[in-house]
């Protein structure tokens, strides 16, 4: 039995060819415990297909072997055809971890073994945390102060720094309007006699030594 399914794994390029073929997806990504369909087709001809799967599950050594593919209620194969084109279906109602691997069709009466699809599941990530919808619309409410504070902190301290400002002018012309209403005008009066008198005695003088 070993031997025989090993001389249908070693057909030609030729044979292929010869059977119309069609080039097979490399490869199905799937969400685990969904549908996944795969296909083997070939162009509709005068002989009728039958085909059988199988799977290159995990290596063994370095080796997959390929194993018939167990049917079952969660796996099933069949046939389609459309226009000029007949696929040999192979159909997971729920995708496992264990269904990784590279699945090939076998075609019983023409020999041709198909390159095969690569069958990948995938697990989506999940939440690590479980917001409930009060607990998102408090997150919102606070983001939302917190942009509003951002706006107005810098304009509240630019008022204040204005204010500052305008304070500081108001003082400084009182304190120069202080300075004028200090001085005494009598005072600057009699120092300007005084400058006349002193004046006019240096004439007297003058004229008193020059006859």
């Amino acid at each position: 039995m070993m031997a025989s399914v090993g001389s249908i794994f070693m057909i030609t390029c030729m044979t292929v060819v010869s059977t119309g073929l069609k080039v097979d997806r490399p490869w199905l990504r799937v969400q685990l415990s969904h549908r996944a369909v795969l296909e083997c087709c070939y162009r509709t001809g005068a002989v009728n297909q039958q085909s059988t799967w199988f799977v290159h599950g995990q290596p063994t050594n370095g080796t997959a072997i390929p194993v018939p593919v167990f049917m079952s209620d969660r796996v099933s194969a069949g046939y389609r055809t459309r226009a000029e084109v007949t696929c040999g279906t192979l159909t997971f109602g729920e995708v496992k971890v264990t269904d990784v691997g590279l699945y090939r069709c076998w075609f019983n009466i023409s020999g041709v073994l198909t390159p095969g699809t690569y069958l990948q599941v995938y697990e989506p990530l999940k939440k690590t945390i479980n917001l409930t919808e009060k607990t998102k619309n408090s997150i919102l409410m606070a983001e939302g102060i917190l942009l509003l504070l951002c706006l107005l902190v810098p304009s509240a301290a630019l008022f204040c720094k204005s204010k500052q400002l305008h304070e500081l002018q108001r003082k400084a012309k009182r304190e120069e309007e202080n300075i004028y209403q200090g001085l005494n005008l009598d005072d600057c009066d009699k120092g300007a006699n005084l400058y006349q008198d002193l004046v006019a005695n240096i004439r007297e003088e003058i004229q008193l030594e020059n006859p």
